[in-house]
């Protein structure tokens, strides 16, 4: 078995590339292995800024070796009635490249085909290498690529040189202007080279000894990690670890040197989170704290070299930072001496979306619309819920947030705790911009979750009524994010919310506002919108699609009973006889959906019992009528598990009604009678589940 080696070396990729890139390359090289047949025992992919490096070992000096039946025209086409060859059949032996001899007949299902077994693989693995290397490069699914030579070959950054050994031969892959050898390039500084590698095996050791590279974002991850804590440690703090930035930061080296800086005490002043925005956001630096969490006047950045003068380098990331300080605490003594009340009028001069008006008149929107959900789901916290509305969005006219658009709610809490309003308001402006992710937390409080569902309804019923609805995968205002929020906010916290009505009042709260969409056209587009949001919510809690299905397509205007419903259904469908119970209630709906509307009869699941003939149509009525108050009170009380129990009662009693009973009778007002009774029990059915969307 053999070691085979791959590096691309390349100018500094960005740093959001390289995860991505690190694992779709190890995807594509183990798909095209597998087809080209070659055996393998390990793939491990690594890279730097300016490098992939490709790491195969033990495998296969040569493809593994397989007989294939191949098929060609049917034998009518094939040969002629003097049993000659056709052109067809011609044309197939000349593209397999074998004797006459060797072609066969071979019945299929389809019939009779000329085919020929042919012996396949066995080629030299170093033939098949450079076709492999340049087919997954080409197929690497990069964020954005550049042309930065006349072959137009497109990249994400111009490739500067490529390796490829195999043990200790060359393998002559050609990307580009560019043609593999064994030569490789270090560090820019500490170990720029060219190194010779002999022979594959030697390739780490040189790259690491000589070149002063660390291959592998974990690799050099790790080396942060532990040696920043140690230099916290001597000050008896902790870093600060931030998980994204740890990785950003891992992702623009190639050989990490953490350094501690420090400022002044006095800036120690400003909010803590304005001090980390400072450090993190704009200078790729982690803050450090003592054992109460409380912010120290140093910070960890990350080198990517070791310098001479290390004090130097220091005092010059010292410099930097504290002229970012320096205008946060402007900003700080700026703003404190504001008040929102001022703030508040200057939103009347910042736009919100084209025609949607400023936000000055999203302000009073969202007073609107809190209202409304403080009158149905909160009503003792309306007046602080209203007092947060008007303040949700004051602070995107401070200072602060002129400079850090990321703080904007962060110190509009800040602010309004400063300016004396309740822990209640403060927090619920914080909380307005939550879930800000798919992992992101939703509001702790009731009346910053309600604060929040306003502000994502606003947004969601103004794109939607300006048609600016996602399409594919575009999605510049994050609508299918806000719906999320919405969504996962009433299931997180039990609320009892109308969608429909929600949407309408938002609607009503833009006034005449000129709609490029009709306003009931819109709102049902939204709550398709919405449908979907739920249903991909539930597929990836791990619940089965087609009872996701089943639950959604009975509408989502009650989020919360749906998801007990789904529970319920979950449940059902774990029962050992799930199946035939839902293909005798599909029956049902069937009939009813044919015969409807479609059919032209107007059924109202009213049935006269003086009609009833058959023993079997008499049972099925008199167990609708006993089930009728039972399943109302059930329903009411939302005892879905208790419901879905009942269907196993009801369901011999229907089996027994479509064994014995022609519903299609002849006489119309029988035939209109038995459609009613089902109609009754599928409207019953039809609020637990859409039964249809269940394909058994």
């Amino acid at each position: 078995m053999a070691h085979f080696v791959f590096e691309i070396g390349m100018e500094e990729l960005p740093a959001g590339f390289l995860p991505g890139l690190e694992d779709k390359s190890f995807e594509l090289f183990s798909e095209l292995f597998e087809a080209n047949y070659i055996p393998f025992s390990g793939i491990e992919v690594v890279s730097t800024p300016r490098r992939l490096v490709v790491d195969v070992s033990e495998i296969s000096p040569s493809q593994n070796r397989r007989e294939e039946v191949l098929i060609g025209p049917p034998k009518n086409r094939a040969y002629d009635e003097q049993g000659n060859l056709t052109r067809a059949g011609q044309g197939f032996l000349r593209s397999q490249a074998v004797q006459e001899e060797e072609l066969f007949i071979k019945s299929t299902d389809r019939g009779e085909y000329l085919a020929v077994l042919k012996s396949l693989g066995g080629a030299d693995t170093l033939s098949q290498l450079p076709g492999i290397c340049a087919e997954v490069i080409k197929r690497l699914p990069l964020p954005k690529k550049m042309r930065w030579e006349s072959s137009g070959f497109s990249f994400g950054r111009p490739i500067r040189w490529l390796l490829a050994l195999l043990d200790e031969t060359v393998v002559p892959v050609s990307i580009a202007s560019k043609t593999a050898g064994r030569m490789t390039f270090g560090h820019r500084v500490l170990g720029p080279g060219p190194f010779e590698v002999p022979e594959a095996g030697s390739y780490f050791d040189i790259i690491k000894e000589k070149g002063k590279v660390i291959l592998g974002i974990q690799n050099r991850a790790e080396r942060v990690l532990k040696q920043g804590q140690e230099l916290a440690d001597a000050k008896k703090g902790q870093v600060v670890w931030k998980e994204d930035l740890l990785q950003e930061v891992s992702c623009l080296v190639e050989y990490p040197k953490p350094v501690l800086g420090e400022f002044s005490r006095e800036y120690l002043q400003l909010p803590r989170q304005v001090l980390l925005t400072c450090m993190e956001s704009h200078q790729k630096c982690f803050g450090i704290e003592d054992e109460q969490g409380r912010l120290l006047p140093f910070f960890l950045t990350t080198l990517n070299l070791e310098p001479e003068d290390l004090e130097l380098v220091k005092t010059g990331w010292e410099r930097v930072l504290r002229a970012r300080l320096e205008d946060a605490a402007f900003f700080w003594k700026a703003d404190s001496g504001a008040s929102l009340d001022q703030w508040g009028e200057k939103l009347n001069k910042v736009v919100f979306l084209g025609p949607l008006g400023n936000m000055g008149d999203k302000t009073r929107r969202l007073v609107r619309i809190s209202g409304f959900l403080a009158d149905r789901l909160a009503p003792d916290s309306k007046n602080e819920l209203s007092r947060a509305a008007r303040l949700a969005k004051t602070d995107l006219v401070s200072e602060m947030v002129g400079e850090f658009a990321s703080l904007q709610g962060i110190m509009g809490s800040i602010y309004a705790g400063q300016k004396g309003e309740s822990k209640t308001v403060s927090q619920a402006i914080y909380e307005h911009y939550l879930p800000s992710g798919h992992e992101s937390l939703v509001p702790e409080t009731l009346t910053g979750s309600l604060l929040s569902i306003a502000d994502k309804l606003d947004n969601l019923t103004g794109c939607f009524g300006l048609n600016m609805i996602p399409t594919g995968t575009q999605d510049p205002y994050a609508l299918r994010r806000q719906a999320l929020g919405i969504v996962r906010i009433i299931l997180e916290h039990g609320l009892r919310l109308s969608l429909p009505a929600a949407i309408k009042e938002a609607q009503n709260a833009y006034g005449d506002t000129d709609w490029k969409l009709d306003p009931k056209q819109s709102a049902q587009r939204l709550l398709d919108f919405f449908r979907q949001r739920v249903r991909i919510y539930f597929i990836e809690k791990g619940y089965n699609t087609l009872v996701v299905d089943a639950v959604v397509g009975t509408g989502i205007d009650d989020i919360r009973s749906l998801e007990k419903r789904l529970l319920a259904l979950d449940e059902f469908s774990r029962e050992k006889e799930f199946e035939q119970a839902i293909l005798t209630f599909k029956r049902a709906a069937n009939i009813i959906r044919k015969q409807g509307g479609p059919a032209g009869n107007s059924l109202s699941g009213v049935f006269d019992s003086s009609l009833l003939i058959e023993p079997q149509e008499k049972a099925l009525a008199k167990r609708l009528e006993e089930l009728a108050p039972e399943w109302e009170r059930l329903w009411q009380e939302e005892e879905f598990h208790r419901l879905f129990a009942l269907l196993w009662d009801l369901r011999p009693v229907v089996d027994g009604f479509f064994d014995h009973v022609m519903v299609m009778a002849e006489d119309q007002d029988l035939r209109l009678n038995r459609l009613n009774m089902l109609k009754s029990l599928v409207d019953r059915l039809n609020h637990l589940a859409d039964f249809s969307a269940l394909q058994i």
